[in-house]
């Protein structure tokens, strides 16, 4: 349980459908995908699929070089993302240079282009010669964090995750926790990834990624669907901006939600399958965190990757704790799989959710899995009860989180 109330007032979005929460929220409310096709993977030996989510509405040039220098793609959303969170909630140099005010953002791995870049080139001949000086920044592990604390200033706490797909939930979680106990007044926390084949090759190598769509890419990935075959990955970065409801009531903010409840925890049963029962004692958990009972959430933001394992396994850990009433669905679909972004990034959707009192139907999700039918999914756009919304994440390596936002009440 937080000791003081953490309440979101800014949302930085770069997705594949743009920059910026309104135009995440118009694609999805219209059914629109971001997955595209890439031919270029057809050049790779060994790799099957040929689709991927590249983010769009980038313009890296907007960061000063001084500060551009040392960024890879991911950092760039980031900073990007950053700054559009901070705008939305009217926060700037004042509480940037404060102390009280902290980065936590995490990526999968440093920039993968960047580390195949120089390999290659060191490679040729064995040399040093060429490598630049801002290298290391962009494929050391804090990379994001460290590049946003620069571009803006930010002399508080820096953390920087690494928990693969469940990064920005984690980054998230601690943030809020960071506020929770008084030691900062401000977080900017989620996720960022870059696009890179070698992350689509690694599912693909796993039999993981999708590979039966390549020639009609906005048809997947198909999360609970019974065509399912895999993850499409993904890039952008998804940053919330939290803060003390102390905070934000001085300010005259604009609370656009309140994040009642964090847990994480560990599945040391297999490195790469999940446990139902280890995905339920961790929702279970956030919901103790939050004082809640599993009567009171109305929607489940599911994980789900449209891979058989994980959808069947979150299912019935969905189905143990809330039944099968309560709606579920999954922005994979829409989004493809964002690495360390998708936390972020699916809940700033379940932020826009709350505020229009709706829910997102999964996309492509024509045929439900008869192993995935144990829950409900709306098959629908439509106004609904969104007061309360679980974001769940799972990542390999056992590593699983859940993030409890309600709408905010005084």
């Amino acid at each position: 349980m937080l000791l003081r109330r953490v309440v979101i007032t800014g949302i930085g979005v770069v997705s594949p459908f743009g920059r910026g929460l309104d135009k995440l929220m118009a694609a999805l409310v219209a059914g629109e995908s971001g997955v595209v096709p890439l031919p270029a993977l057809a050049g790779i030996t060994g790799m099957r699929t040929r689709v991927a989510a590249l983010a769009t509405g980038v313009d890296p040039m907007e960061i000063p070089r001084k500060f551009r220098r040392s960024m890879s793609s991911m950092s760039v959303f980031a900073a990007l993302a950053c700054q559009d969170a901070a705008a939305m909630a009217g926060v700037g140099p004042e509480q940037f240079g404060g102390g009280r005010l902290g980065v936590s953002i995490g990526s999968t791995t440093g920039s993968p282009q960047t580390m195949e870049e120089f390999f290659k080139d060191f490679g040729a001949d064995n040399s040093l010669e060429r490598m630049k000086s801002t290298l290391f920044f962009h494929i050391m592990n804090h990379s994001c964090a460290s590049n946003v604390a620069q571009a803006l200033g930010v002399t508080g706490r820096i953390l920087a995750p690494a928990a693969a797909c469940s990064t920005s939930s984690h980054a998230i979680g601690y943030a809020a926790e960071m506020i929770g106990l008084g030691k900062q007044d401000f977080m900017l926390c989620g996720g960022a990834d870059e696009f890179h084949p070698l992350t689509s090759g690694t599912f693909d190598i796993i039999n993981a990624a999708s590979v039966a769509y390549n020639d009609s890419p906005t048809s997947t990935p198909r999360p609970f669907d019974r065509d399912r075959d895999g993850i499409v990955c993904g890039e952008g970065s998804g940053i919330l901006l939290l803060e003390s409801l102390d905070s934000a009531l001085a300010r005259g903010a604009d609370v656009l939600a309140e994040v009642a409840g964090f847990a994480t925890n560990s599945d040391p049963g297999s490195i790469a399958n999940p446990d139902a029962s280890c995905i339920a004692q961790c929702m279970r958990l956030a919901l103790a965190d939050a004082e809640l009972e599993p009567g009171e959430v109305d929607y489940v933001n599911a994980h789900a990757t449209a891979t058989e394992q994980g959808d069947i396994a979150e299912c019935a850990a969905i189905a143990e704790v809330f039944g099968g009433a309560t709606p579920t669905s999954s922005l994979k679909g829409h989004l493809g799989h964002t690495m360390a972004a998708s936390g972020a990034l699916e809940l700033a959707a379940c932020v826009g959710m709350i505020r229009r009192g709706m829910l997102i139907p999964t996309l492509n999700l024509d045929n439900v899995d008869p192993r995935c039918a144990n829950v409900l999914h709306p098959r629908k756009v439509g106004v609904g009860r969104c007061e309360t919304v679980i974001k769940n994440n799972f990542a390999l390596g056992g590593v699983n989180s859940s993030i409890i936002l309600r709408r905010y009440h005084q």
